[in-house]
């Protein structure tokens, strides 16, 4: 007898306005691990369990956003949110998983900015960081399991990672010059390099917002007006420290190619040492709070606005200089991106079928791979070895236990992070680990 055919994949169901709400909300207050993390997660609820989205499309928007200025999660999050419900669910989405990782590092700001110490924070965040290894590195995996196809892709993850853990180059060079290999590669070496269909069952998502060029120039025309208004009247207010802040955000919003850790720096040094508004080890602080919250980690520059008008309140008490200040930093770091991924997700989704774009884009996510294995490797070696001839045993046992119930066992992150922070609350109050 003839072998019966596999059944066909059960179809998805698309999800409601408010269920989708209810899920970015959600994924807000969980999304622990940085953007490898965070995309991890998206791909692993949004592709694998709730199928929303097709495997194609969601690399296909992850792409698009890596070639953005901008967290590049909270950019995956707002292009989905639009796939699925237009305009109006990119903003929610991408506005929910901001909002509570901001919210909550306002408050550590003020703690922090109140107190002047925060050991408890500290000994959390010494728990996370051997959370934050285990999940990134089952990033890598998961996501190179897809990318890397073939060797021509390997070989491109592994240059990226050479290209930046030996040599340094530029994470903009890096992305300019897979895109440049993969285009080519797709119009000389189609096999290699154009990425085939995916032939995988979808969530039955309709054509939303045809291509319309009057809708692009009103959604820019307004996020425009969105972004640069509070800028304007804060320079009517020329005593008061908004209108620098204003001014320095959105030229950092313009800059952040690479995430967080690429313009860090840049931040850093203008933050410090030109405008004075903070000291060297008030931006470390930052960064470790910013680590403790989900989120993005740019949302470390929210901690630098608070701080810096805190510092510098003019006539305002102190915390309501501050407030003001990380909304204004806030303000200014995120709508850029609304604008960015609304005005070009539906130029790229006409895209889809071009053969060099496809090329170009799949090689440019092999190259992520490689990136992202170089944030783990840099990260790995700072937290396992945290000084010379010092070895972390407890971090490294901590990494490898996280590592394994996520890639085998597949455990959910959010108790994986919250194990974390109580283990490394315990480890410093109750085992003395310095």
């Amino acid at each position: 007898m003839p072998e019966n055919p596999e059944p066909p994949a059960p179809a998805a169901v698309r999800p409601t306005f408010w269920e989708a709400a209810r899920y970015w909300f959600r994924l807000g207050c969980i999304s622990f691990g940085g953007p490898a993390g965070q995309i991890a997660i998206m791909h692993t609820d949004l592709v694998d369990r709730k199928r929303w989205i097709s495997e194609e499309r969601f690399l296909h928007a992850l792409n698009f956003c890596m070639l953005l200025p901008g967290p590049e999660a909270q950019q995956l999050a707002t292009y989905i949110g639009w796939r699925l419900h237009g305009t109006a669910g990119g903003v929610v989405a991408g506005a929910l998983f901001v909002l509570p990782a901001a919210i909550l590092l306002w408050a550590l700001s003020w703690l922090y900015a109140a107190a002047g110490s925060v050991p408890a924070i500290a000994a959390i965040f010494y728990g996370l960081q051997p959370a934050v290894i285990a999940i990134v590195a089952a990033a890598v995996l998961r996501i190179g399991r897809t990318a890397l196809r073939n060797r021509a892709m390997w070989a491109v993850a592994a240059a990226a990672f050479v290209a930046l853990f030996v040599f340094k180059i530029s994470f903009l060079a890096v992305i300019a010059t897979a895109a440049m290999i993969g285009a080519a590669g797709a119009r000389w070496y189609p096999r290699s390099f154009a990425r085939p269909p995916s032939g995988e069952a979808a969530a039955p998502l309709p054509d939303r917002e045809p291509l319309d060029h009057g809708r692009t120039v009103r959604i820019a025309v307004t996020c425009l007006l969105l972004w640069w208004t509070p800028v304007a009247l804060a320079c009517l207010w020329p005593e008061a420290i908004f209108a620098s802040l204003g001014m320095f955000f959105s030229k950092a919003a313009l800059v952040t190619f690479g995430g967080a850790y690429a313009v860090l720096p840049f931040v850093a040094q203008q933050a410090v040492e030109h405008y004075h508004w903070l000291t060297a080890s008030q931006m470390v602080a930052g960064l470790g709070l910013a680590e403790t919250t989900p989120g993005p980690l740019i949302l470390v520059l929210e901690f630098v606005g608070f701080l810096a008008a805190w510092q510098h309140p003019g006539t305002l008490p102190p915390l309501a200089a501050g407030t003001l200040g990380a909304m204004v930093t806030l303000w200014v770091t995120f709508v850029p991106s609304f604008l960015f991924v609304l005005t070009g997700a539906p130029y790229m989704e006409r895209l889809r079928g071009s053969r060099v774009l496809s090329g170009a884009l799949s090689t440019i996510t092999a190259a992520v791979a490689g990136i992202i294995l170089n944030l783990a490797v840099w990260f790995g070696i700072h937290v396992i070895f945290p000084g010379p001839q010092r070895v972390d045993f407890f971090a490294l046992a901590l990494a490898v236990v996280f590592f394994l119930g996520i890639w085998k066992g597949r455990w959910p992150v959010l108790p994986v992070v919250a194990g974390s922070a109580v283990l490394g609350l315990a480890a410093k109050l109750f085992l003395a680990i310095p």
